[in-house]
């Protein structure tokens, strides 16, 4: 999310990435005390990543360091100047959190044997979309692009490769119901959001996949049958 939001507000900087499972010990003492990721520095003299200065100022959170950036170049347009615009990226951000990142992550998790929930997250998250649907907001790319993208990448992912502590099936299920014409505002968009150059450049499926498998090991699921991964 961060690194789209980077990209598309044309932005240099240093990336570095850190172990979900075995997180240094530098990452927690200098940039944040909870090790929550993502998490970044800014500002302070130019270090390796691995070396965070006490002189920069450290945020995380992935929401907040979003419309941070957005703040910090207003001239890219992530973040509308139009108060009612921007309490609508703001709302659609939000509305991504509760209800469409979080039933996604019950059900792939195998926390619920249903993706009605995340299905009817779908539902809330088209009927949000910008007239054209080609954008989440406006006419333009914003931070609630950025938000969401990398969560439509997962959402692909789970109904292609049927990857999850789910119902073996469910997957693949899930991608023919949202075949049905009542979705095709929200497939248009994510279909536009994945073929955008900052998250192609930024995202890797088969890296995704293999990260995905490892959140489920590391929480001792199982499934009856598990699926090659691909790449598509």
């Amino acid at each position: 999310q961060i690194e789209l939001a980077l990209a598309e507000a044309n932005v240099k900087y240093k990336a570095h990435q850190v172990d979900l499972f075995n997180k240094p010990t530098w990452f927690a003492a200098k940039v944040n005390p909870i090790g929550k990721v993502p998490a970044i520095t800014y500002g302070g003299p130019d270090v390796d990543p691995t070396e965070p200065s006490s002189l920069s100022f450290k945020l995380a959170e992935s929401n907040v360091i979003l419309q941070f950036v957005a703040e910090l170049y207003p001239e890219s347009g992530l973040l509308p100047k139009d108060p009612v615009e921007r309490a609508k990226v703001l709302f659609f951000m939000d509305t991504v959190d509760r209800h469409f990142d979080k039933p996604g992550n019950e059900w792939m998790y195998g926390r619920t044997e249903s993706y009605e929930g995340y299905l009817k997250g779908v539902e809330m998250i088209q009927g949000l979309l910008s007239e054209s649907g080609e954008f989440a907001v406006g006419d333009r790319y914003t931070i609630a692009d950025a938000c969401i993208a990398p969560l439509l990448s997962r959402l692909k992912i789970s109904y292609e490769t049927d990857i999850g502590a789910f119902p073996v099936g469910q997957g693949t299920k899930l991608g023919e119901e949202l075949k049905a014409p009542k979705y095709a505002k929200f497939m248009k968009y994510a279909q536009a959001m994945l073929e955008r150059p900052s998250l192609r450049d930024t995202n890797d499926e088969v890296r995704l996949c293999i990260e995905h498998l490892a959140q489920l090991l590391s929480r001792n699921i199982t499934r009856h049958t598990w699926q090659t991964p691909g790449r598509h």
